[in-house]
């Protein structure tokens, strides 16, 4: 087969089930690095096209993500009101404008309303979202408002630092300059002592972004 080699999701005529053309992302590839003045055939080029499509389908894997699917049941009812806090989420994502990476960490909040979430999901989230052509304002408002939806707590909050390659590779090349956004609900929008006890949290013992 010309395409790539079959993944578990893949059918024979290299399509996956979210409908992703392996094939056609092999040949542009292929076509971009023809249009580069580059040669494809050259030993370290020749298997590049494949390379490059099968990276892409796992950088954009969130696409085929399913939340609900994700979550997989892990609901749990518990009296519990107190906050709780996942910080230092790692996470990876594709800028929009230019393709190229973005990354950081994300930290979650939420005060429950009768259920929590299994650890592993909120980091499983983050990647449902991260992991596809995004702008950090719109992955941060994204993991909140599914969160939100999903367990219907007091209040969700969302804070995500991010560091752009597409800042500092070219435009303005600025090495040093990282992107905060929020995204808040419920009692973290009312209510500033909320708030603030979640941001204090996250400020602790927290470290510089690095590449």
């Amino acid at each position: 087969m010309n395409g790539l080699d079959f993944d578990d999701d893949m059918t024979e005529e290299g399509f996956v089930d979210s409908g992703v053309d392996t094939h056609a992302a092999e040949e542009s590839i292929l076509q971009l690095i023809n249009a580069l003045g580059e040669n494809p055939e050259r030993e370290g080029l020749k298997n590049t096209p494949k390379r490059v499509a099968r990276m892409y389908l796992e950088l954009l894997s969130g696409y085929r993500s399913d939340p609900q699917k994700v979550v997989n049941g892990a609901l749990f009812n518990i009296t519990y009101d107190e906050m709780v806090i996942v910080r230092d989420i790692e996470f990876y994502s594709l800028c929009e404008h230019h393709m190229l990476p973005f990354l950081g960490r994300v930290h979650v909040a939420y005060m429950p309303a009768g259920k929590v979430i299994g650890l592993s999901k909120i980091p499983r989230l983050v990647d449902v979202y991260a992991r596809r052509l995004q702008v950090q304002e719109r992955m941060t408002r994204q993991i909140a408002d599914v969160i939100q939806e999903l367990l219907e707590p007091n209040g969700v909050a969302v804070v995500v630092e991010g560091l752009h390659l597409c800042s500092m590779m070219r435009g303005v090349k600025k090495h040093g300059a990282r992107m905060t956004t929020s995204a808040m609900h419920g009692s973290f929008r009312t209510n500033p002592s909320t708030r603030q006890e979640f941001l204090d949290n996250i400020s602790r013992g927290a470290g510089p972004l690095q590449v």
